[in-house]
């Protein structure tokens, strides 16, 4: 299958970001990876295709509602899919219905593949239909 979406994981710890990789280029995603805040920065205000940020904002450089604010400032807005073990539900009110947490778990995986699909076709939904017309021809 071709790879339509650029997803940038984020997360401090190597075998989270090796794990997250594995599962979501598994779904056919391309991946990108970050371990600290101002490579997520430097990605997401760069010139790179990106089309989701799956990031745990305890990063070791950026304090954690520092990076959620800048996030905030991208024009358009970079769909963003919180994977944490827990957020303020005051830094959630504020934001738009472009970012959603998924609380880090056992079995967060599977959410977090759920959440990405839906958020990448509110995205991108002419190339949702294309992916899909061209797995159902190759009988995925």
């Amino acid at each position: 299958m071709k790879q339509e979406y650029t997803i940038l994981i984020a997360d401090r710890n190597p075998r989270v970001r090796a794990f997250l990789k594995r599962e979501m280029k598994n779904k056919g995603y391309q991946i990108l990876l970050a371990g600290t805040g101002h490579e997520v920065l430097r990605r997401v205000f760069g010139n790179e295709p990106l089309h989701l940020l799956i990031i745990d904002p305890d990063l070791p450089d950026v304090g954690r509602s520092q990076i959620l604010e800048k996030l905030q400032d991208r024009i358009p807005p970079l769909p963003t899919i919180i994977h944490s073990f827990s957020i303020d539900n005051d830094i959630l009110s504020d934001t738009s219905d472009h970012i959603v947490f998924v609380e880090k778990g056992g079995g967060s995986i599977e959410r977090l593949k759920q959440i990405s699909g839906e958020l990448l076709k509110k995205v991108k939904p002419e190339v949702s239909k294309s992916v899909d017309r061209e797995r159902s021809v190759q009988g995925d």
